[in-house]
C-alpha cells in the first residue's frame, strides 16, 4: 500500500536525526533503505551481473526497475545502460516530498507495462501484490530479489520460465541488525559474539529466463562471474565490517552457501 503523507513526513524526519549521530554515512543506506538504500543488499558484482546478462540479451538492451522506489540500484545500472528506466506505483514518494522525479522513471502500476523490455528487475514485491503477468509477459529476462519470509509471489517458475542461477545476499534488515549490535547498541561482547554466529542472510537473486535464452543468460553470468571479485562501491565497506564479505560463509545452518556464490539451477 502506498505511504501516508505523514508516514513519509515522519520517516524523512528520523532520518535527519539519525544522520546527526551516526557514525558512517554509509549506515543509513541500510537503517533507512527507503530514503537511502534499497530492501536488498549490493555489491558491484550484483549490478555487473545484471548488467553482463542484459548485454549478452542485446548490444543495446532495454531495461526496466519495477517498483524502483528513489532509483538507488537503478542509478547503479544507468551508469552502464543509460536508457534503463523505472516504474513506481506511488508518486507521492517524489510529489509530496518535494523530491524531484527523474525523468527516466515512469509514476504507474506494474500491472501497466505497456512495451517489451529485453530485461526486468524486480527488485520489491509488497505483500499482496503479485504483477507477475504483465512482468512475464513483457520479457524473456527476469532479475528478481526475494526477500525470505517477506516477499511473497516473487518466483517465475509457472510463467514458462526457467530459473537459470541464483545466489545469497543479506536484506537490509540483517545489515541493520549488525550495524545495531555492533555500534549503537551497548551489550557484552561476548553476548554480541553470540549473536553474530546466528546472523543471517535472507534475501535471494534469482536469474530467470525463456527457455529459448536460458543458454545465452548461463553463459553471460559464468563468465561474469569469473572476472569477479571486481572493484567495489565505498558503501561496501559496512557489509564487510558487519560480516558479510564477499564469498563468506555464515555460521549459520539456514544460510550453508557462500555469499554472493553463483548456485546454477
Amino acid at each position: 500500500m502506498p505511504f501516508s503523507l505523514e508516514d513519509l513526513r515522519k520517516a524523512r524526519q528520523a532520518l535527519t536525526q539519525f544522520r546527526s549521530t551516526s557514525l558512517s554515512p554509509h549506515h543509513e543506506r541500510y537503517s533507512f533503505p527507503f530514503f537511502a538504500g534499497s530492501y536488498f543488499a549490493y555489491r558491484k558484482v550484483d549490478v555487473l551481473r545484471v548488467v553482463a546478462i542484459a548485454r549478452a540479451i542485446s548490444p543495446s538492451p532495454s531495461y526496466l526497475d519495477v517498483g524502483c522506489g528513489y532509483a538507488d540500484f537503478l542509478k547503479c545500472i544507468r551508469e552502464f545502460i543509460p536508457s534503463a528506466e523505472g516504474i513506481e506505483k506511488d508518486g507521492g514518494i517524489f510529489y509530496g516530498l518535494g523530491i524531484a522525479k527523474p525523468e527516466y522513471i515512469r509514476i504507474a502500476d506494474a500491472h501497466w507495462i505497456d512495451k517489451k523490455y529485453d530485461m526486468i528487475f524486480v527488485g520489491w514485491m509488497e505483500p499482496g501484490q503479485d504483477f507477475r503477468d504483465p512482468v512475464a509477459r513483457e520479457t524473456d529476462v527476469i532479475v528478481t530479489t526475494l526477500d525470505q519470509g517477506i516477499s511473497l509471489a516473487a518466483e517465475f517458475d509457472g510463467h514458462d520460465f526457467r530459473k537459470v542461477a541464483w545466489w545469497r545476499t543479506p536484506s537490509w534488515e540483517d545489515v541493520n541488525t549488525e550495524i545495531m549490535n555492533r555500534i549503537y547498541t551497548k551489550m557484552p561482547d561476548d553476548r554480541r559474539a553470540g549473536l553474530t554466529k546466528m546472523r543471517g542472510a535472507h534475501n535471494l537473486w534469482y536469474i530467470y529466463s525463456r527457455p529459448a535464452k536460458a543458454g545465452i543468460v548461463k553463459e553471460a553470468l559464468r563468465k561474469q562471474a569469473e572476472q569477479e571479485p571486481v572493484d567495489s562501491y565505498d558503501f561496501e565497506n559496512v557489509l564487510d565490517e558487519c560480516g558479510y564479505a564477499y564469498l563468506q560463509k555464515l555460521e549459520n545452518l539456514a544460510a550453508p552457501e557462500p555469499l554472493w556464490q553463483v548456485q546454477w539451477d
